[in-house]
């Protein structure tokens, strides 16, 4: 039996529109794409990692804002309980299915990347387009210059 991928943006607008929502979903975007070839060969590049889970559970808590933790340490769990994904087809018990931090270590060593970033961070998910655009991708932004990351690597849930 083989398995197949999860047709994400497929399943999103079904839901949405299963809902009754008049627009179907759409996705924050930009005209102009903000991406740039790399400075540096990815074996000299330092990596940014930025996930849509959280760090706590959202549901008990109301408050969204762009988190950061370390990298030295890889974290038992993230959160992701509060957003639409399909809870028939995958689980989140398996944390390196979907936070490829151990690869990314193990990357390191076998010199294929130079380095991860010291932190790495989640983004809120409000489903809204301005406050995506306006603060939240802006603050990763920062903080991942902060870090001196060359490349940045988005891992959606």
């Amino acid at each position: 039996m083989m398995s197949q991928a999860v047709q994400y943006m497929a399943r999103t607008r079904a839901y949405y529109e299963a809902q009754g929502f008049e627009i179907p979903y759409t996705w924050a975007h930009f005209d102009k794409i903000p991406f740039t070839p790399l400075v540096r060969p990815l074996r000299e590049s330092r990596v940014a990692l930025i996930t849509t889970a959280a760090l706590y559970d959202r549901d008990a808590d109301d408050v969204r804002e762009v988190a950061i933790q370390t990298t030295s340490e890889i974290p038992e769990r993230l959160y992701a309980n509060d957003l639409s994904w399909d809870r028939q087809a995958t689980h989140l018990n398996d944390l390196g299915s979907y936070f490829p931090l151990e690869t990314l270590k193990r990357l390191v060593r076998d010199r294929r990347i130079g380095s991860i970033c010291t932190n790495f961070y989640c983004a809120p998910t409000e489903y809204s387009h301005r406050r995506t655009m306006e603060a939240d991708a802006p603050e990763i932004l920062d903080r991942c210059l902060q870090d001196s990351a060359d490349i940045a690597l988005l891992v959606p849930l």
